[in-house]
């Protein structure tokens, strides 16, 4: 009762209580909270060719309800509510099977193909237009508290399957090969593979296409090949050494 009454005697801390609601409205409702859903429902269509109209994908694309799950809760979660970002991002896994932090910040066109298994923890980053399969991991180590999860650049490519553990910095248009597991950072434009993952090559000029990731060379295999032509080298000298010694016993004799 004495509030209302201070509120009718302060007519300006009514207007500054309705204007405070008014910038959070407006804000959930502009172009800064839709531009990013816009966008990660446009990529869409450009990187799955069986996306065949947009009725399938707002409704049969699990990536994309996680995403719009998501950023409800990280708005919530930035203006600090509580309880209700991590019941959404709960109920988005429930729904999905895809689990991101409410804490995590994803940039805009980020689309998560096919998804299930896919977890992004609390201090993760992931920049604009990156490509992430199922599976995936970018998560921390240990119990240290502050930035413990990676930060990825724009325009990534993250394979099926493939793990970054730690407060990384993986740079813009790499691309992590299904199964690896990152563990050091990674510069821009490099290409990553393997248990600890490995750069394998860099190409600042590369325009493969995301959706060419498989496309990767295969380095247990070159290093089996070259381990293999050497034990045939080592074979025929063998040989060369045992011809020598049969001649040079017949010679004697």
């Amino acid at each position: 009762m004495q509030q209302s009454l201070d509120n009718i005697k302060n007519p300006q801390t009514i207007k500054t209580q309705d204007s405070a609601h008014t910038s959070l409205l407006k804000n959930l409702f502009s172009g800064v909270f839709f531009e990013p859903l816009l966008s990660d429902f446009c990529i869409i269509f450009e990187r799955d060719p069986a996306a065949c109209n947009w009725l399938e994908v707002v409704f049969c694309y699990p990536g994309l309800h996680a995403l719009c799950l998501h950023r409800l809760a990280h708005w919530l979660h930035g203006r600090g509510v509580g309880f209700i970002p991590r019941f959404i991002s709960h109920l988005g896994q429930f729904l999905t099977g895809i689990e991101i932090h409410p804490g995590a910040e994803i940039g805009q066109g980020v689309f998560i193909d096919h998804g299930m298994g896919v977890v992004i923890g609390e201090t993760a980053i992931v920049g604009d237009y990156t490509l992430i399969y199922q599976g995936v991991t970018l998560g921390g180590t240990g119990k240290e508290s502050g930035k413990r999860h990676p930060t990825v650049g724009k325009n990534a490519v993250i394979g099926a399957g493939a793990k970054v553990l730690g407060n990384l910095e993986i740079g813009d248009r790499v691309r992590i090969g299904a199964g690896s597991i990152v563990l050091r950072n990674i510069p821009s434009d490099c290409t990553v593979v393997g248990v600890p993952g490995r750069i394998i090559s860099r190409n600042e000029n590369a325009s493969l296409s995301p959706l060419e990731h498989g496309k990767l060379p295969d380095v247990e295999a070159t290093v089996i090949y070259s381990l293999l032509s050497r034990i045939e080298q080592l074979e025929k000298q063998l040989q060369t050494l045992e011809v020598r010694k049969q001649q040079t016993g017949v010679s004697s004799k």
